[in-house]
């Protein structure tokens, strides 16, 4: 598809409505003193080829709304309608952050609300919304425990992350300041109190700050050793950190505090169905324990006794992660979401999401290898490495074939710990019969390429797309200029 800089052509900008009609709107609209001495070089399309051009575009784009979207670890569940007429109340749309608060007591109430609801799902003593997204959630989960320890006079500067961990977890204990140890899975796929005792004792009790887990873990399998695991390390004073990124599985069954876990992200756009990112403002909500509360961003609201909801700082806050909370209409969706739910529907998506990642699992287990085979949670991962190794047809290989026929690709090479990996995970929200579709469409692929990989390899085209993926990803180049136009 062509750039719209390719689509320019001299005068082709003058050719819409208002010049059609003779109408004698002011040109330039710019007034004098604030034009450019210089001309912009934009591009000269008439106003209905400019709209066709970004039509098209829109209709390039893959959402959830176009169609399957197994994302495997990154839970693309469907945005229910209800959240985005509810976030599109006017009285919600148009408020300002600057208001006081007295004018606001609605808005706040949800707030206070959903804080609440994420508490009881968590099992956490405190919530704060503030986190614009999971990664910062995360960081600030790091943050909290680096003032925790500061407070209690102790100098933990390593932070342990398994390595099926999701990667956003080294990274943001490493930001915050903490040196990350991995600790190995063992042959289940799982960590162990005996994993985690080696990696201690070989750097010291007393250096340990804690663990940051993913329960199911990146593999969708449920860590069946967290209890023992929260008992070894809250007995040498260490704290057990909750990604929140896989806590679909688990709504209504099991809680993160429960597990013995001391701080927990909430990812609003996984779980809560939120949409995804996009450049837009986010939500990782995180929860602690009371004692670490006292810790939190900076302002937290309340219940005041009079009833009137309000802000107040935490007595030993780090302070704020970001200003106001313009992420507001992100948490309207989530809180109408569960409230349209309510507990016994948090029930079934669990149930549901669980269930349809074990319908796949068994359909495709035959004709992909799976490492960790096991019922699994929410998410399973399989490995093409047999393809690849007997027929030279990758893990992307297959992912882009998916592409071509309508499916969004699940994530591939990762956990790093699976070759040739693909992560799957349908979520709750797809029928039988589109999962159905999918596992045809997988076991189509396998019977092509043990048929006829060379037909495989033609029909799919593999090698025509002409430019190196790595290279465009390290090297990317985001922006159109004159002299690239050749």
């Amino acid at each position: 598809m062509k750039l719209i800089f390719e689509k320019s052509k001299k005068g082709a900008g003058r050719l819409n409505v208002a010049d059609f009609s003779g109408s004698t709107l002011p040109s330039p609209f710019v007034p004098k003193d604030l034009r450019r001495e210089e001309p912009i070089p934009l591009p000269e399309v008439s106003e209905v080829e400019l709209v066709r051009h970004y039509l098209k575009l829109s209709q390039e784009n893959y959402g959830v709304d176009s169609g399957f979207y197994p994302l495997g670890s990154c839970t693309m569940k469907y945005n229910p309608k209800i959240n985005e007429e509810v976030a599109s109340i006017r009285e919600f749309t148009e408020l300002h952050p600057l208001q006081p608060e007295f004018t606001t007591q609605g808005a706040l109430r949800l707030m206070w609300e959903l804080a609440q609801y994420l508490k009881e799902i968590s099992g956490m003593d405190e919530v704060s919304l503030q986190p614009a997204a999971g990664a910062q959630g995360e960081l600030t989960g790091m943050l909290v425990s680096q003032a925790y320890f500061r407070e209690k006079g102790e100098e933990r500067p390593i932070m342990l992350v398994p390595d099926s961990a999701h990667g956003t977890n080294p990274a943001s204990a490493s930001v915050s300041g903490f040196k990350v140890k991995e600790v190995k899975s063992d042959n289940r796929g799982l960590v162990t109190v005996q994993a985690i005792r080696e990696v201690v004792e070989s750097l010291g009790e007393d250096k340990i700050a804690g663990i940051m887990l993913t329960n199911p873990n990146t593999l969708g399998i449920f860590e069946k050793e967290i209890s023992a695991v929260s008992k070894y390390l809250h007995g040498i004073g260490a704290l057990l950190y909750y990604d929140g990124a896989n806590l679909n599985p688990l709504l209504a069954y099991a809680r993160p505090a429960d597990m013995g876990f001391d701080i927990v992200h909430f990812n609003l756009h996984k779980t809560f169905s939120t949409p995804h990112g996009g450049g837009g403002p986010g939500a990782g909500p995180i929860g602690v324990t009371k004692s670490l509360a006292p810790f939190l961003p900076s302002p937290i609201l309340r219940k005041g006794e009079n009833g009137k909801f309000e802000f107040f700082s935490p007595e030993k806050s780090i302070g704020r992660m970001k200003f106001f909370y313009g992420n507001f209409l992100i948490l309207v969706r989530a809180y109408a979401y569960i409230r349209t739910l309510g507990a016994a529907g948090l029930k079934r998506v669990a149930e549901n999401a669980v269930l349809n990642a074990n319908y796949i699992q068994e359909r495709l287990k035959e004709a992909y290898v799976i490492p960790y085979y096991q019922r699994c949670m929410h998410e399973f991962v399989l490995s093409c490495k047999k393809y690849k190794v007997n027929y030279g047809i990758t893990a992307r290989d297959i992912a882009k074939k998916l592409l071509d026929n309508g499916v969004h690709a699940p994530t591939i090479y990762f956990p790093l710990i699976v070759e040739e990996a693909m992560m799957i995970e349908p979520t709750e929200t797809e029928s039988k019969e589109r999962l159905d579709e999918f596992c045809e469409l997988m076991l189509s692929f396998s019977k092509a390429i043990e048929t006829d990989p060379e037909e495989f390899r033609k029909i799919r085209n593999l090698k025509s797309y002409g430019f190196d993926e790595v290279d465009a990803a390290r090297n990317p180049v985001v922006k159109w200029s004159p002299e690239e136009d050749n």
